[in-house]
């Protein structure tokens, strides 16, 4: 499943225009990508947690030359699933 799907979804669900139920999709994803980048964590209950954490400098190598590369410390997006969800997935 991919954005398109998603908008297709809502647009089922909601009826209206497709470009209000684009629109719709945008704002939560928005609101969710806004919110990882103020450090905050967003919980949506039932789903799971959607949160930036910090990642460590390390050091890497470069596949094709065997070079190490010095990677720093930046924070990435994580997701931790809910209870209900991992259920209802098995």
């Amino acid at each position: 499943m991919n954005k398109a799907d998603i908008i297709s979804k809502v647009h089922e669900v909601l009826g209206g225009t497709k470009a209000d139920a684009e629109r719709a999709v945008d704002t939560v994803f928005g609101g969710i990508e806004a919110a990882l980048k103020d450090g905050t964590q967003v919980s949506i209950a039932g789903f799971g947690i959607f949160e930036a954490k910090m990642r460590a400098a390390r050091e890497a190598r470069n596949p094709r030359t065997g070079e190490t590369v010095k990677v720093p410390a930046m924070r990435v997006p994580k997701f931790r699933a809910a209870k209900a969800l991992k259920d209802s997935v098995k």
